[in-house]
């Protein structure tokens, strides 16, 4: 163009076309397209019904609010009746806990989790931040360590009750299983001397088989051990597996142990860091999951936008915890009061220095 003498990159003035791809036509077609297809492409949509990968991919977010998401892994895909078992389960629990407020303070629960002398980090745990000129960072590709021991915890409200590791060479079997109650039952009595006494604390833990072994069940039934249901395939609805092993595992992530007794050490320290509040925290959630197990008509619920009423939100923890604590001191309403604010003293030059300082010394 401008060897042809064009003088400049600016496109020249052109007779445009009037749109004619929002409409509600359109709109009505994509949408049967895709609740036809829900894996079908936006170039698909748009060679279909002639109209441009621009407004096709519009019409998708700002006409339809859809958006393309992966499918997210999930232990079983569920049939009626298994949502049917986790709803009539949650139903009971929030039943009970209605009856009895303090149900939950009584309630032992634990599992068992392996413990990795080299554990992946997390994605959110390796992203760093980067200038726009700087490229992007990279890292190998790991995987984790053979070398790891197996933890078995059990904890209440106020705390960790007993932990245990598996000794080399054996395996959870009825057996081993029923030792680790008897030594539960020895915890219990020398740490929570008041459940002991009063003989109504419950016991809570999965469906593996070591644990509901005829061996076991005999057991716990001779000791008139009071036991808290759960259903099968549910992670999500199991305090260790949505609070305890996480919390426990991700500081240990990306760190190195070469030996099984480090990995101990570091387990029991990790343990040791979960504070009380954060044991309360958890079973407040474990009641708020029931609720949501109940709305997602007993489906798997993470990550979801649950509905609450006639709103559709995602009801983050930090709120549930805040507004619990509002209405329980005689709070009626979820808005905030009027409060003075403060002058803004962040966006300071200074500020702004110390910051980008820290962030160059760790990314």
């Amino acid at each position: 163009m401008f060897s042809e003498g064009r003088e400049d990159v600016n496109d020249e003035e052109r007779a445009g076309r009037p749109s004619t791809s929002t409409t509600d036509e359109k709109i009505n077609e994509m949408e049967k397209m895709i609740l036809a297809n829900r894996r079908i492409t936006v170039r698909e949509v748009a060679e279909d019904l002639n109209i441009s990968i621009g407004s096709c991919h519009s019409i998708f977010i700002n006409d339809l609010g859809m958006r393309r998401v992966a499918a997210k892994f999930v232990p079983k895909l569920f049939n009626c009746d298994l949502k049917q078992h986790r709803m009539n389960i949650a139903n009971e629990m929030l039943d009970s806990v209605r009856d009895d407020p303090n149900l939950l303070q009584r309630v032992i629960t634990g599992d068992e989790a392996w413990v990795y002398g080299y554990d992946v980090e997390t994605k959110a745990q390796s992203s760093q931040w980067k200038l726009p000129h700087e490229p992007i960072p990279k890292k190998a590709r790991q995987v984790r360590s053979n070398v790891k021991v197996l933890l078995t915890v059990f904890f209440d409200c106020r705390g960790v009750v007993q932990h245990e590791f598996l000794p080399q060479g054996r395996t959870v079997n009825k057996e081993y299983y029923l030792q680790v109650m008897r030594n539960l039952r020895e915890a219990i009595r020398q740490k929570r001397p008041d459940l002991w006494k009063n003989k109504n604390w419950l016991l809570h833990h999965d469906n593996a088989p070591a644990h509901t072994s005829l061996l076991v069940r005999d057991f716990l039934a001779k000791n008139i051990t009071l036991m808290m249901p759960q259903p099968p395939y549910s992670p999500d609805l199991a305090p260790c597996d949505f609070f305890l092993f996480p919390k426990l595992k991700r500081p240990m992530k990306g760190r190195r142990y070469a030996t099984l007794d480090e990995i101990k050490t570091a387990s029991k320290e990790e343990l040791k860091n979960i504070l009380k509040n954060d044991f309360l925290k958890c079973f407040e959630d474990w009641k708020n999951r029931w609720h949501k197990c109940i709305i997602s008509h007993g489906d798997y619920f993470e990550g979801d936008k649950i509905g609450y009423g006639n709103h559709e939100a995602t009801l983050d923890r930090s709120n549930v915890y805040r507004w619990y604590k509002m209405f329980s001191e005689g709070r009626e309403d979820v808005n905030d009061e009027e409060r003075a604010g403060r002058p803004s003293t962040s966006t300071t030059d200074e500020k702004i220095n110390e910051v980008e300082k820290m962030i160059l010394a760790n990314r």
